[in-house]
């Protein structure tokens, strides 16, 4: 890796797909460990540096994707509502009312 390389990081193509027109250069900025060994790792999968970083960009997109929103579960109490006291207070008499005998 040249100081230069070191710098302003690596030049790569992303990927857009062929019929979408053309192609776009960006500039990333990754260490020189994990730069060396993404380079082994094309080398010995026969690949380029450009496809592996394109293919790993796919999987991290396609997992987060995947992962479900956040639901809060549905959490209600028997009862009657607020009791006369909570009803009558402000955001201050709540938090008493809250944290009354917990040491708060």
């Amino acid at each position: 890796m040249t100081k230069f390389d070191r710098q302003v990081g690596v030049v790569l193509q992303s990927a857009i797909p062929w019929n979408m027109g053309s192609h776009m250069k960006t500039t990333i900025e990754i260490s020189d460990a994990l730069l060396k060994e993404a380079k082994k790792t094309a080398a010995r999968e026969d690949t380029t540096l450009r496809t592996l970083v394109e293919q790993g960009l796919r999987h991290v997109i396609a997992q987060r994707k995947r992962r479900e929103r956040f639901r809060l579960r549905r959490a209600t109490f028997k009862g009657k509502g607020l009791s006369a006291e909570a009803r009558a207070g402000d955001w201050t008499r709540l938090r008493e009312l809250a944290y009354e005998g917990r040491g708060g």
